[in-house]
């Protein structure tokens, strides 16, 4: 994390906790670089991601083995609640029953999916980091070099491949119910209306508003992550005061109180940003159902 022979500054701490385990399609390590690479990948996002959906799917399984038709237990109870929320919302946007067989189960995988990610922040700062760093030095790597991050959603690459995800749904909604022919005229008459000389302006203006719609959908649930991951870092520097001086015993009191209030809320974030975006993918296969 630092030079050997002192303790890491802030600064140093902090961006090492920003990097990811990065490596090239043939899995070798490579360099840290902030310089946009189709070559790297973040390693760690992809781990969790998967991992995570794996969990997310084995509990989900859990819960349909163990339904039955008397008093539900709390497990029972707490998943029914939440399948019949996704599929009210489902209803309420997606008006065509043969695909809310498909959207709505996907919709509970997306907030199951993001709401486990998500929760990888309410882990301590340095817990799967630090074990990362053992290991890494145990496999004859320079533990300094040992970069780990356990956020899959604070990762944009992350969130831009789910919003990417929605929008080429909105594509193939768009072809199947309305037909290629029939979302080709949309494309280039709306908004502005079907007259030939118009029909760059509405392509152009059509082209702009699914990528703003797809860069918002994922910067946001990415922003307010990364924003989440710096606060606890922040805390965690609180904490580590106390190394450097006595007197920084008053600010690991303050780690410990700061932390506990900001996990609390941090809870409530975790949960809001996995329903938005679960929100947001109904609202947009919901739009691709309808003619303009």
């Amino acid at each position: 994390m630092a030079a050997e022979g002192h303790a890491p500054t802030a600064s140093e701490y902090i961006v090492h906790h920003l990097q990811h385990w990065q490596v090239d399609w043939a899995l070798n390590p490579v360099k840290q670089t902030a310089i946009v690479d189709f070559n790297v990948i973040n390693l760690d996002s992809v781990l969790y991601s998967l991992l995570l959906g794996v969990i997310g799917c084995f509990v989900m399984w859990l819960a349909a083995r163990k339904v039955s038709s008397g008093v539900p237990g709390r497990f029972q109870a707490a998943v029914e609640i939440l399948v019949e929320m996704v599929d009210n919302q489902a209803k309420a946007n997606i008006h065509n029953a043969q695909s809310r067989k498909f959207i709505a189960p996907l919709a509970l995988t997306v907030f199951v999916w993001i709401f486990l990610m998500n929760a990888m922040d309410m882990l301590p700062v340095d817990l799967l980091p630090s074990a990362w760093t053992h290991v890494y030095g145990a496999l004859g790597h320079d533990p300094h070099h040992a970069y780990m991050r356990v956020v899959p959603t604070a990762d944009l690459s992350t969130t831009l491949g789910l919003s990417t995800s929605v929008l080429f749904l909105c594509f193939l909604y768009s072809i199947k119910i309305k037909g290629l022919g029939g979302w080709g005229h949309e494309l280039i008459t709306a908004p502005f209306g079907a007259h030939p000389v118009l029909w760059p302006i509405n392509l152009l203006m059509q082209a702009i508003e699914y990528l703003a719609k797809t860069v918002s959908h994922g910067m946001r649930l990415f922003g307010n992550m990364y924003a989440g991951e710096l606060v606890f870092m922040l805390i965690a520097l609180m904490g580590g005061a106390m190394a450097f001086s006595f007197s920084g015993m008053a600010l690991t009191v303050g780690h410990v109180v700061a932390g506990f209030i900001w996990a609390v809320f941090h809870i409530l974030v975790i949960t809001l940003q996995a329903f938005i975006f679960m929100m947001l993918t109904l609202i947009y296969l919901g739009q691709a159902h309808e003619a303009h």
